[in-house]
């Protein structure tokens, strides 16, 4: 019941922050931990995991082209519900990053969730998510999201969600920038691979999400972006492999 009324409250465009941290304080009587429930011979994790390990080189690289050290994150897999140092999270959430611990947290569940209830079907839509989690990692090394963290605190709602759609679709272009050089390096991408990532990219965005959930949409409640500025931005990053073209930040919020 708690996890319904927090995806009732995220589609309707509020914080679900409050509903969270009750959880966190009166979790339910089986905990699940990183990893539990989730056989060593799981082919997802072990697609997860490979993908993690492109991630690494690639990033390693392009970090090397900035003169600056790439530090790896750390991958928990569990399904439907886990502790972090961002608090309890459950199957709401999906997968995320965890900034103070660096940890990219996949939640496996939510691939079924992709295929089954947001037609998002396919190996490259999950890599494509774990990508993006990525992506979030990068600009924690970067410096942006504690930036972006810090101006949020200091400006109003609608304003910090604005910079919060500017840092997720900076993380969707750099997930394509993984991409581009990924398939630059080992060749990675079969046909249909780009349309899988576009689908999975348009199913999660904001206004498909709040039309889905209750027939019309609210820009200014908007935290992740639409799904043609999420499509649009990992496509960008996918054909120029350029991160300096993925300052979502410089650009006007109305031409995102």
């Amino acid at each position: 019941m708690g996890i319904i009324l927090i995806l009732v409250v995220i589609f309707l465009g509020g914080d679900p922050t409050p509903l969270l941290q009750q959880m966190q304080n009166n979790p339910p009587q089986q905990q699940a931990g990183p990893a539990v429930g989730i056989p060593a011979n799981d082919s997802q994790a072990k697609f997860v995991s490979v993908v993690l390990a492109d991630t690494e080189d690639v990033w390693t690289e392009q970090f090397r082209k900035l003169q600056k050290a790439y530090r790896e994150p750390k991958l928990v897999l569990f399904r439907d519900q886990v502790r972090s140092a961002c608090g309890f999270q459950g199957a709401a959430t999906g997968p995320f990053y965890c900034p103070p611990d660096e940890k990219v947290y996949i939640d496996l569940s939510f691939f079924d969730e992709m295929k089954r209830k947001l037609g998002a079907p396919g190996d490259f839509a999950q890599a494509y998510v774990v990508a993006h989690e990525i992506g979030h990692h990068v600009q924690k090394l970067l410096g942006i999201s504690d930036q972006v963290h810090d101006l949020q605190r200091r400006v109003s709602k609608e304003q910090a969600n604005e910079l919060s759609v500017r840092q997720e679709l900076q993380a969707d272009f750099y997930a394509g920038v993984w991409a581009h050089h990924a398939e630059q390096n080992w060749r990675i991408l079969e046909p249909g691979d780009v349309e899988e990532a576009l689908r999975a990219a348009t199913a999660i965005g904001d206004d498909r999400l709040q039309m889905q959930s209750r027939g019309f949409v609210v820009p200014e409640s908007f935290t992740h972006g639409t799904s043609q500025q999420r499509a649009r931005w990992f496509l960008k990053g996918l054909k120029t492999g350029d991160m300096s073209q993925g300052n979502t930040f410089d650009i006007p919020y109305r031409d995102l």
